[in-house]
């Protein structure tokens, strides 16, 4: 019995050969099998992909923050620039006023030394005038005086 069982049994699959029901099974399953397998492929290279992914969107807005904070950064400033504009305007004319106050007191400076070094110098020359004349006198003096002294003498 196991023999009819055995001869039957291939008998229908040379029946499912011959008629290409076989055949289409086995290419049905190799194309499920090929199908299956490019899916496993698939979400294999996603799961490889996430952490870059992930890592990816996590960068993009690292650099969306940066440019927020820069933009807010950049609109900060212009308005401290535009708040301080009037203050920055009567500094600066605070500022020209002083420096000019400044030259002008350092050229009366200027010209009160140079007045004061003209006058030392003229002081100094009616000095050195004196002496020399208190010199001469003296020395005439002393030639007058000498030369009475000899005539005494004699």
């Amino acid at each position: 019995m196991d023999k009819l069982r055995e001869f039957g049994r291939k008998a229908f699959f040379y029946v499912r050969v011959l008629s290409g029901y076989e055949e289409r099974r086995i290419r049905n399953f190799r194309l499920q099998l090929e199908e299956h397998l490019k899916q496993a492929a698939i979400r294999k290279a996603e799961i490889r992909k996430k952490p870059e992914q992930i890592i990816l969107a996590e960068v993009r807005q690292m650099v969306e923050e940066m440019q927020a904070l820069n933009r807010k950064l950049d609109e900060t400033e212009a308005a401290f620039n535009e708040y301080f504009k009037p203050i920055d305007k009567e500094v600066e004319t605070i500022m020209k006023a002083q420096l000019d106050g400044e030259e002008k007191t350092m050229k009366e400076m200027l010209a009160t030394m140079q007045q004061r070094a003209f006058l030392e110098e003229i002081k100094a020359e009616r000095a050195a005038k004196m002496q020399r004349q208190d010199t001469k006198q003296n020395n005439q003096d002393a030639t007058t005086s000498s030369s009475n002294q000899s005539d005494q003498m004699r």
